[in-house]
């Protein structure tokens, strides 16, 4: 029976693939514009090429040597898996980006030839779409590979080629591809979001603070590496962001029923429905994205955006209804924790997704200049940077309470409905739909690429008006998907976590991470800090190539010519040092993620892993959330300005250079450390996972 169904759901996967490649192709056909919109698309997809080249490099390496420790000493067959999530994170890297950099300029053309904001948002969400449904086709092909190709036996014992530690090869498979996705993952955020901050960041200086010039001002070198660099961050980093989430609770439901169920009759049924449940998502988010494609869109471009998401999620949920139905209902429940019978998976997974529509929901609310506490940040301005950094300081701590309080109450209810087994569909049910919100999310980049052409190839102001109103909408959804990829990595870590202590408890015992053991408390401490401190070496990091870039953009304004616009800077010298800066600082702050649950594992013990892993959870969800909404309510209050909302106060005011002080401070918290903690918190935890019986065997310190 498993394996018709996987093929079935093989063929959901194919049909998904097929339409990418419809929409790559379109992206394709369409017209660049002028000579000039041509010309300075080229640099920009050139540039985020080349980065993503020379940053593959330094990936292959160490997942090459990761897998090779993995086959000698853990599992035969591990380091084959751990590269295959890494080439299908990869794969989507750089299909995500080389779309994005299709579609910004066509983006900027269609608003061009048509004036038409409805046919703008189509060529966008287009681009966008390719993205998002790559995340989750490549996510469950490379899942499903692994299923088909060795099956799945909780019974079974391997070991490495070197070492004797017996651990069971079909978990192993399983988490070492989550593992694999970690890590490209992890190294695109932390190298991605350090080439577009630093860039963003010394654009902003040169333009908007020493020279008074347009944001998108072509005659500043730095803003083409920013353009590279909202593709290389905002694409490709959160495409490898959420597949690696997405695939982290299909692996993690699959274990937990593993290690539930495996003596149980539902055995079958209950590792094969978190399968199914992505599945039916996936299938969701092609005919939602699809409907978007072929309707007459209106002038209101964030209605039909959350109109494709909402079809999405709907879909979804009819359809895993149906499936739950098919997979539970008739069987013997009996010991199984499935309190309200075979609809108990299904409502949990309905948690999720009602979570994440929340989530998005509270997100939106904070960080778009439709409402008041953005408003209010930009009508605080006018007293200068003090008033506005502190009030925005206060809209990010004020937008922690709610969406965590929706991720506490949705565990719980998930863990009264169906034990450990329901927290984890919780956690895919919020992921189920990823391919629409990572869709809707790449929309953000583009449109602001678009918006950026637009001004530096010096389009109409009618086009620019058009794109401006498609780059305030992806500001928000770019928020709003930061504020889902934080929920959905909270949903998880904290299936990853259960799994964990599922993992290394013996056979028939109850699964048991004590809080009160001295030893979980010490791990737990030192987890909080730890993301303490990851914070701030991302933020030097920035700051240092920031600083360094802005330099250099001083040195060539400086050329005769350059300010005239009567010679072009070199824009190859800021792409360039912007690239040498990020992979050179994207080294530690990734092998940290790897290397902190192998050190404590190894010397304390399974249980200080725990306390680290939970530690770092509940320090890491607050952070990023304060971060990503603060980040987002400065930019978009620098905007709320910029647009002349705020009367008396428009571009160049005191009022606006103070918004864009906090912008400045915002572009680090929102795109750098925000996005990195939650990969941070996932990555420790799928490494916990994938060695929990490592640990076992070999603590140094018992």
């Amino acid at each position: 029976m498993s394996s018709s169904i996987l093929g079935i759901i093989l063929a959901v996967v194919v049909l998904a693939l097929a339409y990418v490649l419809f929409n790559f192709l379109r992206i394709r056909k369409m017209k660049e514009g002028t000579a000039e919109m041509a010309e300075m698309a080229g640099i920009i997809r050139s540039g985020a090429t080349t980065f993503l080249k020379t940053e593959f490099r330094v990936i292959f390496i160490v997942v090459i040597a990761v897998a090779a420790i993995f086959s000698l000493f853990v599992e035969k067959t591990s380091g084959i898996t751990l590269i295959f999530g890494a080439c299908m994170s990869s794969i989507v890297c750089v299909l995500g980006m080389r779309s994005a950099t299709y579609a910004n300029v066509r983006t900027a053309n269609k608003a061009r030839e048509t004036l038409s904001i409805g046919e703008t948002v189509k060529v966008a969400l287009c681009g966008g779409s390719i993205s998002g449904i790559s995340v989750q086709a490549f996510g469950m092909l490379g899942l499903i590979a692994v299923l088909l190709i060795w099956g799945l036996d909780p019974e079974a014992s391997s070991t490495g080629f070197l070492a004797n530690m017996s651990c069971n090869p079909s978990v192993m498979r399983i988490t070492t591809y989550s593992l694999g996705c970690s890590l490209v993952a992890m190294f695109n955020r932390v190298a991605g979001g350090n080439y577009t901050k630093a860039a963003d960041i010394s654009s902003d200086i040169l333009a908007k603070v020493r020279h008074d010039m347009p944001e998108d001002d072509s005659r500043v070198p730095n803003v083409i590496a920013d353009f590279i660099g909202d593709n290389v961050n905002d694409i490709a980093g959160n495409c490898s962001d959420l597949l690696e989430s997405f695939v982290a609770t299909m692996a993690a439901g699959i274990m937990i029923a593993m290690s539930i169920f495996k003596d149980m009759p539902i055995f079958h049924s209950a590792w094969l429905f978190p399968v199914v449940l992505a599945g039916c998502g996936l299938l969701s988010c092609i005919l939602g994205l699809g409907f978007a494609a072929v309707r007459k869109m209106g002038d209101n471009p964030s209605r039909e955006l959350n109109l494709a998401t909402w079809i999405s999620a709907g879909l979804t949920i009819l359809v895993g209804l149906g499936a739950a139905y098919y997979f539970f209902a008739g069987q013997d429940l009996a010991n199984t924790g499935f309190n309200v019978g075979w609809i108990s998976p299904w409502l949990c997974s309905v948690l999720g997704i009602l979570s994440g529509i929340a989530i998005g929901t509270i997100t939106e609310y904070y960080t778009s200049a439709d409402f008041k506490p953005t408003r209010k940040l930009a009508e605080i301005a006018p007293e200068g940077e003090a008033f506005i950094v502190t009030k925005g300081d206060a809209v990010g701590s004020r937008s922690c309470l709610l969406p965590i309080l929706i991720i506490g109450i949705a565990l719980f209810a998930a863990g009264k409905l169906c034990g450990t087994y329901g927290i984890a569909l919780s956690a895919l049910g919020m992921l189920a739909f990823v391919g629409a919100t990572v869709s809707i999310d790449a929309f953000g980049p583009i449109a602001d690429n678009a918006g950026g052409l637009a001004e530096s190839c010096h389009l109409p102001a009618q086009v620019r008006t058009i794109t401006d109103k498609l780059d305030s909408v992806g500001n928000t959804t770019a928020a709003i998907g930061k504020g889902f990829a934080i929920g959905s990595a909270a949903f998880a870590t904290v299936a990853l976590i259960v799994a964990y202590v599922q993992n290394y408890t013996a056979a028939g015992a109850e699964p048991v991470l004590n809080m009160a053991s001295f030893i979980v408390v010490a791990g737990g401490i030192i987890g909080g800090a730890l993301i303490e401190y990851f914070s701030a070496l991302l933020t030097d990091n920035t700051i240092d190539a920031a600083q360094g870039m802005a330099e250099e953009g001083d040195k060539q304004l400086s050329v005769p010519g350059v300010l005239e616009g009567t010679v072009k800077p070199n824009y190859n010298a800021l792409i360039e040092m912007a690239a040498k800066q990020a992979l050179k600082k994207m080294l530690l702050p990734s092998v940290l993620a790897l290397l902190i649950p192998i050190v404590g594992g190894i010397i304390f013990g399974v249980e200080f892993v725990g306390g680290i892993l939970v530690g770092a959870t509940i320090c890491a969800i607050p952070r990023a959330l304060f971060m990503g909404n603060s980040g987002g309510a400065f930019d978009n209050a620098k905007k709320y300005i910029e647009s002349g909302a705020l009367q008396g106060h428009g571009k160049g005011s005191a009022a606006h250079k103070a918004a864009v002080t906090g912008d400045t401070i915002g572009d680090t918290r929102k795109d750098v450390v925000g996005v990195a903690l939650d990969i941070f918190i996932k990555m420790m935890s799928t490494v916990a996972n994938t060695l929990g019986s490592v640990f076992s065997h070999i603590t140094l310190i018992k």
